[in-house]
């Protein structure tokens, strides 16, 4: 298979660029890299290209390599031919490389090889041949061998047609067609193992849907109630269009004429078809098709959850401002913390204002707040959403009331708080501090940069996903780790400042080296210089190459290094500098761009990467997304109403709709159904995303259930 020219044909882009771009991951380029600062070479083939590209090299190669262990595998066997080979090196998948490679697979014992041991193969293939007119059991006579157990032609004939079924079950061909049909036709069944037990999930205790349609939610939602054994699953396939299919294949035409007959070769055969189906095909396809739904649903919620969480990283920090992160709890308390414009830690204590409680305890809370707020001056209180939450917000809404100075709070999703504050980095970071602070740090540091604080913590633990603990752990996490990868590094990084973890996912910087940056920079006071990097232990040139465009450094010895231009194309940056002012550079035209492009000995492309970056210098991509919405009164469930138009934060997106924060401690469902009625909607991600500020109307509220409806249908 020609690899490059087939992954070009799926991303549908030129064979040229789809080589370059291998050739350069194959040097040990990242893909942050590759995009950034090697767009002529690859003609700018972006982050989500070149990972589909760089996922697809591999399943291919290893395909390509698995090919040539199954031809070696069949010709040692002797049975190769010009034919086979040919059908085996134009295989495109792993299914049809397994289906081609079965009849020559190394086997355990089975019925089959049981009947050839015994001599049977003969018997089995003049009854495939069709030819005779004698009687079966006549014909079976001539192989009894009591020594090997064929004690009589009944137990001929049976090994006979234990060796026919197996050679239908082991053709690729039907196989294909099989699978091919079921898919098609097929319907996933799933019943109750207890109907009387209640369950979120009843909806499929009686359920059925289409192999073809069935969404990916009801997959999974249908695979986690079958592991738990609520389920039994099942998918019903076109058993007679299969069979009669089966039986076109292996009866002749004037076997299938005949008569049917008990003993007659038309009923033996057809019966050596049905078993081969119920007994080897049906259960090994019905197991592939599940897979095959398993891993399509996986990956769809996989890129849903990596499209939600590249939101949440994006989301533009509230800069300047000193923040009271506020950890919500009942009997031991709520954890407060204060933060600096800088993230540093200015103080921490516990107050008491949520149940059990008295009135003396709510006074002495908000004294604490108030004398924080006058201290520190407060401007900004990040709750979390968690236990206790809505108490908390009632306790602030109170306290802004009572105060004199400006001070605004925001709700702020505490996912994977818990997880960041018991972890051994939190220790390490805050090793004076107990679980409970460490994650009111965490809380107040979201909101003044969210990029930085959520790299600390797992993406799985963020809480942007859905059934996300119920798919390979070891898929979701490659792909978290390239959404957060491919964040970070598009925002950048200050050298000075950020931390290991931020570090680890800057390109070509591995966790050693980023221990490496830390210490060197806590040794010698800082980096005032690129270069400065190379005397880092263990960052090498090619490491040098890899990182240094994604890390900055303000107020350094070369302003560049505050930007995003790579230090490769300073020598141009230069010259461009010495003969234009980057006002008269952002006006030149495409034409004079190319011709400026030939001057300077640099692509246009990264020309025109290096004229942005001039008119904006240290520009965060995260300022054009919505900013948080400041509160600074509450809402309650009670004083919803339907009509009510409302504004709110998307916090979650998922297959069928958008969970929406309307400031009531209960997100809101957005059904599909309910976001637009301009078009189609195929997926919730045409249309939000997480972080969105929406404005919302209230369908319907039920409080016992603690459920909203909204729309966005205004």
């Amino acid at each position: 298979m020609d690899i490059i020219k087939k992954i070009s044909e799926e991303l549908e882009v030129k064979e040229t660029q789809v080589q370059a771009a291998v050739e350069l991951l194959d040097e040990g380029c990242t893909v942050p890299f590759i995009a950034r600062y090697r767009k002529e070479k690859t003609g700018a083939l972006n982050d989500e290209q070149l990972r589909h590209l760089a996922e697809r090299l591999e399943y291919l190669r290893s395909l390509e390599e698995k090919k040539e262990t199954v031809l070696k595998t069949i010709e040692e066997q002797g049975k190769l031919t010009p034919e086979l080979r040919e059908e085996i090196l134009a295989a495109e998948t792993q299914v049809k490389l397994e289906d081609l490679y079965r009849p020559y697979r190394p086997k355990r014992k089975t019925r089959a090889s049981v009947a050839k041991e015994a001599g049977l193969q003969p018997l089995a293939d003049m009854i495939l041949e069709q030819k005779t007119e004698e009687p079966l059991e006549k014909l079976a006579e001539a192989f009894i061998n009591e020594e090997k157990g064929i004690k009589d032609a009944a137990a001929a004939l049976a090994g006979a047609s234990d060796i026919i079924a197996e050679g239908i079950s082991d053709s690729a061909d039907y196989r294909e067609w099989i699978r091919e049909k079921t898919e098609q036709k097929g319907v996933l069944i799933s019943e109750a193992k207890n109907p009387e037990e209640k369950s979120v999930y009843e909806t499929y205790y009686e359920f059925s849907e289409a192999v073809s349609k069935i969404a990916g939610y009801r997959v999974l939602a249908i695979n986690r109630k079958k592991k738990k054994k609520i389920l039994t699953v099942k998918i019903e396939a076109p058993e007679e269009d299969i069979l009669r299919y089966l039986n076109r294949k292996t009866l002749t035409k004037k076997t299938a004429e005949k008569d049917n007959a008990p003993g007659s070769l038309r009923a033996f055969l057809e019966a050596a078809v049905a078993d081969a189906y119920s007994r080897l095909i049906q259960p090994a396809i019905e197991r592939e098709l599940r897979n095959m739904l398993t891993e399509k649903a996986e990956d769809s919620a996989i890129d849903v959850f990596g499209k939600n969480l590249t939101q949440l990283l994006m989301q533009p920090p509230i800069a300047g401002q000193t923040v009271l992160g506020w950890d919500p709890a009942f009997r031991t308390g709520c954890k407060l913390c204060v933060v600096d414009p800088t993230g540093k830690v200015l103080d921490t204590a516990v107050i008491y204002p949520t149940a059990p409680t008295n009135e003396r305890k709510i006074a002495e809370a908000k004294a604490k707040l108030k004398q924080f707020i006058k201290k520190y001056g407060i401007t900004l209180i990040s709750c979390g959403n968690g236990t206790a939450s809505r108490e908390s917000e009632q306790i602030i809404v109170e306290l802004l009331h009572e105060i004199p100075e400006k001070v605004s709070y925001v709700i702020t999703n505490e996912a994977g708080a818990s997880v960041y504050s018991a972890s051994k980095l939190a220790s390490e970071e805050f090793p004076e501090f107990d679980v409970g602070q460490r994650s009111a740090a965490s809380i107040a540091r979201r909101v003044q940069d969210p990029l930085a604080e959520l790299v600390k913590i797992d993406p799985k633990s963020i809480g942007v996903g859905q059934y996300q603990h119920d798919m390979d752990q070891k898929k979701l996490g490659e792909a978290l780790g390239g959404v957060v990868e491919a964040a970070v590094n598009k925002v950048g990084v200050d050298l000075n400042t950020a931390s290991v973890p931020l570090l680890t996912y800057v390109s070509g910087v591995s966790k050693v080296i980023a221990k490496n940056i830390v210490s060197y920079r806590e040794e010698h006071g800082g980096f005032k210089d690129r270069k400065e990097l190379l005397q880092v232990p263990k960052l090498g040139p090619k490491a040098f190459e890899q990182c240094a465009g994604f890390l900055r450094i303000s107020g350094g010895t070369n302003p560049l290094d505050a930007t995003a231009v790579h230090p490769e194309s300073y020598a141009a940056t230069n010259k461009l500098l010495q003969s234009h002012e980057p006002a008269e550079l952002g006006k030149l035209s495409a034409k004079e761009r190319e011709a400026l492009a030939e001057e300077t000995g640099i692509g246009k492309l990264t020309l025109d990467d290096i004229i942005e970056e001039l008119l904006r210098p240290g520009r965060d991509p995260r300022e054009d997304m919505p900013k948080p919405i400041l509160r600074s009164d509450v809402l309650d469930m009670k004083d919803l109403q339907e009509g009510m138009i409302l504004k709110g934060t998307v916090r979650n997106v998922i297959d069928f709709g958008a969970f929406v924060d309307i400031g009531v401690h209960q997100d809101g469902l957005v059904h599909i159904s309910q976001l637009t009625n301009k078009k189609f909607v195929k997926h919730p991600l045409e249309v939000v995303s997480v972080g969105d500020i929406v404005e919302v109307k209230v369908l319907s509220v039920d409080p016992e259930k603690k459920r909203i409806g909204l729309s966005m249908i205004l």
